[in-house]
């Protein structure tokens, strides 16, 4: 057996548990590394045991990176993200194979790809409101939806949180709100308003579930996956016909997280407040949002002041003096 497999091996059960990564960075590395020793396999024929550095030099890797563009039809993020796989892996391979040094520094030394940043993908006060009432409420299941989106636009909850909420997560008691897990295993309370208590309060006493279950359990009682979260969104986005702007959007769970964050900007609050209540790892994050909303451009540009007008406040003129300018 070559140096890879053990080093691949020492890299999940050593490395990646000692930094105590999520079950989500697990996966994606694993999706990753299997995708290029599978490329390997294709184009060379070696079997992923028989690999050595050598045969994951980096015209290897820059070849796999161009084979997810062009076959695959991979994004650029997506791209980027499988090479940070594969640099976390050759980042620990250096540690114990300094004898292949100078493959795995010319692994390292492929740069992420850059690309276009496109404007972030929110729904607006009436598209919200015919998604949010898509959902057939006469079923349990849409029933079900229906608290499940309305806790997503108001909570902003990413995706996995979401789908990780336990009925033990959501309290409805005085100061309402839910408890997540987000990145880094960092533990967060989003409050709920109102509305959402309104809506939720009944659907958790149909629910009746034990602590430990899902808030919005699958068919069998079981966690939603992503996928049928994605489908569920996907759904009733095109079920909501009441609002035709939206047959033009791709709404996803991740838009009705865009779409918090749009509203918590319009009422005001500040970037800082909105990286926490998101869960942003970094205030970075948090200023796309004030790039994609035009309605805030427009009132920056109410303020200024026309290049040929006096500054100054405005003061009306006096009664008498606008009495003696009329005659």
């Amino acid at each position: 057996m070559t140096a890879i497999a053990p080093t691949l091996q020492g890299f999940f059960t050593e490395r990646l548990a000692q930094r105590g990564v999520s079950p989500h960075t697990v996966a994606a590395y694993r999706d990753a590394l299997r995708l290029l020793l599978c490329f390997v396999h294709d184009t060379t024929g070696k079997a992923p045991s028989q690999l050595d550095f050598d045969d994951l030099d980096a015209d290897t890797v820059s070849a796999f990176l161009l084979h997810l563009e062009t076959v695959r039809h991979s994004t650029a993020t997506t791209r980027n993200a499988r090479l940070a796989a594969v640099h976390s892996l050759f980042r620990y391979a250096a540690l114990r194979h300094p004898e292949h040094a100078a493959t795995i520094g010319r692994v390292l030394a492929i740069p992420a790809k850059r690309f276009e940043r496109t404007l972030v993908c929110f729904l607006t006060q009436p598209e919200t409101e015919a998604l949010l009432d898509a959902p057939d409420r006469s079923k349990r299941t849409g029933r079900r939806d229906h608290a499940l989106l309305l806790t997503a636009v108001q909570t902003g909850l990413r995706a996995s949180e979401l789908l990780g909420l336990r009925v033990a997560d959501v309290h409805l008691g005085t100061g309402p709100h839910v408890n997540c897990t987000g990145k880094g295993r960092k533990q967060r309370s989003t409050p709920l308003l109102a509305e959402t208590v309104a809506v939720l309060a009944p659907w958790m006493q149909q629910r009746a579930g034990a602590p430990s279950d899902p808030a919005f359990p699958g068919p069998r009682g079981e966690h939603l996956s992503r996928n049928a979260l994605g489908h569920l969104v996907t759904k009733h986005a095109r079920a909501a016909a009441a609002c035709p702007s939206l047959a033009s959007k791709n709404v996803t769970p991740h838009v009705l997280r865009h779409t918090c964050a749009m509203r918590l900007l319009e009422s005001g609050v500040d970037v800082t407040l909105i990286s926490m209540w998101l869960g942003h790892e970094s205030l970075r994050s948090t200023p796309i949002y004030l790039s994609a909303h035009m309605a805030l451009k427009e009132q920056a540009l109410a303020r200024l002041t026309p290049p040929h007008a006096t500054p100054g406040r405005y003061m009306p003129t006096d009664d008498v003096l606008a009495f003696l300018e009329s005659l």
